[in-house]
C-alpha cells in the first residue's frame, strides 16, 4: 500500500483537493479531524491545554474554544510551541494507528494523509511521497480573510506561523497549482492519480 502525504499552506485549497481525491474512491486520513478528536471533552490533551492556558480557553459547555486559543497562540510563538508539544505526539500516534489499520485491511492500493503540517511535524517518514497544493500568496491571503473572517494582519500572522511555501516545495514530489478554478485543480489531481495507476 502506498501512503501519499497531501499538504499545503493554510487556505491553499488542500481540503478541496482532499474532497476530489475521495471522489475517486481513495481513502483519506484527515489530520485536522484527528487534531479535533484529541482535544474533545474528557481527552488528556484537553486537560493539559486547560492546565497551561487556563479555563478561559473553554466554551461554556466545556469544549475547547478553538478560535480563542488560535488567537492566543498565533500571536505568541512560545505558546504555539507549548500547544504543539501537547498535541503533536498524540496526533502522530493516531495517524500511525490509522495507517496500520488500512495496511491490515489491505483493500486499497493508495491511502492519502491530509496534513497541513506534514513537513513541520516531521511526518515525512509516515508517507512514501508528498503532494503539495500550491497557491499564490495574494490568493491565499484573500481566501483566508474571506473564509475565517480575519483582518489582513491576523491572516498574515497565520500564514507566517507556517513554513513558507517555497520551503515546502523542496520536500514535494508532486506540486499541484491551485491558483485557478476547481476544474483546473481536479484535472491535475486526476492526471497524477492516473500516473500512479499506470
Amino acid at each position: 500500500m502506498k501512503v501519499i502525504g497531501l499538504t499545503g499552506g493554510i487556505a491553499s485549497g488542500k481540503s478541496t483537493a482532499s474532497a476530489i481525491i475521495k471522489k475517486f474512491g481513495i481513502p483519506v486520513i484527515d489530520a485536522d479531524l484527528i487534531a479535533r478528536e484529541i482535544v474533545d471533552v474528557g481527552q488528556p490533551a484537553l486537560d493539559e491545554i486547560v492546565g497551561y492556558f487556563g479555563k478561559e480557553v473553554l466554551n461554556p459547555d466545556g469544549t475547547l474554544n478553538r478560535k480563542l486559543l488560535g488567537s492566543i497562540v498565533f500571536s505568541d510563538s512560545k505558546k504555539l510551541e507549548i500547544l504543539n508539544h501537547i498535541t503533536h505526539r498524540r496526533i502522530i500516534e493516531r495517524i500511525e494507528n490509522k495507517i496500520a489499520m488500512c495496511k491490515e485491511r489491505g483493500d486499497h492500493p493508495i491511502v492519502f494523509l491530509d496534513a497541513a503540517l506534514l513537513i513541520e511535524m516531521n511526518m515525512r517518514k509516515l508517507v512514501d511521497e508528498i503532494w503539495l497544493i500550491s497557491v499564490e500568496h495574494d490568493i491565499q491571503l484573500k481566501r483566508l480573510m474571506k473564509r475565517d473572517g480575519l483582518s489582513i494582519t491576523e491572516a498574515e500572522n497565520r500564514i507566517h506561523s507556517q513554513m513558507p511555501l517555497e520551503e515546502k516545495k523542496k520536500y514535494a514530489d508532486v506540486i499541484i497549482d491551485n491558483s485557478k478554478d476547481y476544474h483546473h485543480l481536479e484535472k491535475q489531481i486526476e492526471g497524477h492519480l492516473m500516473g500512479i495507476h499506470s
